[in-house]
């Protein structure tokens, strides 16, 4: 769909503008300027200052579409001004976009991966929730449907984490493990097939080992404790037992008070890669927390997807892992994977009630950038809209019928059906480093290949990112180099001293 746009000439328009368009059309072109191309639709804009109207336009395939929005803009700086006109703006184009298309879209104008931390970012301005609820259905246009989890998950999100606007005194700790027994079809983490490459496995684990000491020892200078560990990659069970073992050793060695540190995670999406010896080790370090992680119950998907584990080794696994003690387990289930639609989802959604994980994570299939799966699409065909759609209600039924609440939500670019991901909980068991992560109300410190951290001010809070390299041998290379740069710039945020 190739869009021509009239009335607006200030370029800063023109990524949100694209934003909403991609939510309707796969192919979508702005054009800000006269094209030479083939126009498909024509927007054309008009604000009167004197009523404070905006008008939209919209003419396409021989028909006119029209929206308007009265709105007093009360900004005093540039800044806000752009902002408010920005959400004018896309007011009346999504609303001109929903008649023309006959598609409604409940997240409308709002195309942030962290619609909760809009949320919390309003109460901590001391808004009151009724407040809140009436700002995002007037500005942003958000449905009642989407206004309503977000505002249930994040009361459920402060009552797990009652201290969670202040939680800057302390700091999380991300891990990566950047290696796979194969690299999945839609995974655009920094992953490599570990086959073949205990090299470069060595050389890596020593560098890892590095950054744990000379960050545990900054942390225990400062008197700063860890709130969450999380072990995530890549597959951090991917390794040996041995160096599982030495690894964690390596945290109880250099970290501060590992005793009081209030979850650790590891990773072991992989059923392939879980073993008894390696469950063994979780278990001595006191490690409860893991995830198993099926994606689907159909054969037919793991092996499209690139994921070479059976649904019978997923089970096994489950059984293996309950069997030796693990009492905290969460699974991955994803709406939209290739050849699936509401008919195998359900099925998935049967075979995860036997199981009964502690915490279910429902991801809606996106195509990233650079995944095998985006590059290919014509290979992987995926269900229309409406049918992710009914996969999704059919996840939020399952859940609350099954005693799962939601507990955290994040949205991505190129999601199927512009839905979201969503963590379900059964009480007592959110993760609160999952929690943190997407409400970013702390450091985390990012160790390891393609680990990122997020340097959080106190004061502020605003947000410094840095981040190691993706590739095992830059990460080998370098890691030293990287493990300064980034005490630097912890010291820049938390003084020297």
């Amino acid at each position: 769909m190739r869009i021509q746009i009239s009335g607006i000439n200030d370029e800063r328009f023109m990524r949100p503008l694209q934003l909403i368009s991609n939510l309707f059309f796969e192919e979508a072109e702005i054009f800000l300027k006269p094209s030479e191309h083939d126009i498909e639709a024509l927007f054309n804009f008009e604000f009167r200052q004197s009523d404070f109207r905006l008008a939209c336009e919209l003419k396409a395939e021989g028909k006119t579409y029209e929206a308007f929005l009265e709105k007093s803009f009360t900004a005093t700086d540039e800044k806000e001004q752009f902002k408010q006109m920005k959400q004018a703006v896309l007011n009346v184009y999504v609303t001109a976009l929903q008649q023309y298309t006959g598609i409604t879209q409940k997240w409308e104008i709002l195309t942030g991966v962290r619609p909760t931390k809009l949320f919390h970012k309003k109460k901590l301005e001391g808004r009151k929730n009724e407040e809140i609820y009436k700002q995002l259905k007037e500005d942003l246009l958000v449905s009642n449907e989407k206004i309503r989890i977000m505002e249930q998950i994040v009361e459920k999100q402060l009552t797990v984490v009652p201290d969670l606007y202040n939680l800057t005194k302390e700091v999380s700790i991300y891990i990566g493990i950047p290696f796979c027994p194969t690299k999945c079809a839609y995974c655009t983490f920094p992953a490599y097939a570990i086959g073949g490459k205990q090299g470069k496995v060595d050389s890596f684990l020593g560098g890892l080992h590095y950054e744990m000491r000379m960050i545990g020892e900054w942390l225990k200078e400062r008197g700063i404790n860890i709130t969450t560990v999380y072990y995530g990659g890549g597959t951090p069970t991917s390794i040996t037992a041995e160096e599982m073992d030495m690894l964690y050793e390596e945290m109880y060695t250099s970290f501060p008070n590992v005793d009081r540190i209030r979850e650790i995670t590891v990773e072991a999406g992989r059923p392939d890669t879980i073993t008894r010896e390696k469950l063994n080790v979780l278990k001595k370090w006191n490690i409860d927390r893991i995830s198993i992680n099926p994606q689907s119950y159909i054969q037919a998907t793991l092996k499209a997807i690139g994921r070479h584990h059976t649904v019978e080794e997923t089970i096994e696994k489950f059984h293996l892992a309950r069997e030796m003690g693990i009492n905290n387990i969460n699974m991955d289930l994803i709406i939209g994977l290739p050849g699936e639609g509401l008919k195998e989802f359900e099925f998935t959604l049967e075979e995860t009630a036997k199981l009964m994980p502690e915490s279910l994570t429902v991801h809606t299939l996106s195509f990233k950038r650079a995944s095998e799966m985006t590059k290919n699409k014509e290979k992987y065909k995926v269900a229309e809209r409406s049918e992710v759609e009914k996969m999704m209600n059919k996840a939020v039924e399952w859940t609350k019928a099954n005693h799962y609440e939601p507990y955290y939500l994040y949205r991505q670019k190129n999601i199927l059906g512009n839905l979201e991901n969503v963590g379900y909980s059964r009480k007592g068991y959110e993760s609160i480093y999952n929690i943190i992560i997407m409400e970013e109300m702390q450091t985390i410190i990012g160790l390891g290949c393609g680990a990122s951290s997020k340097l959080i001010d106190p004061v502020s809070r605003d947000i410094t990112h840095f981040a190691n390299p993706k590739d095992p041998k830059s990460y080998n290379d370098g890691f030293k180099h990287y493990t300064n740069e980034k005490i630097k710039l912890l010291n820049a945020l938390y003084g020297e001293n």
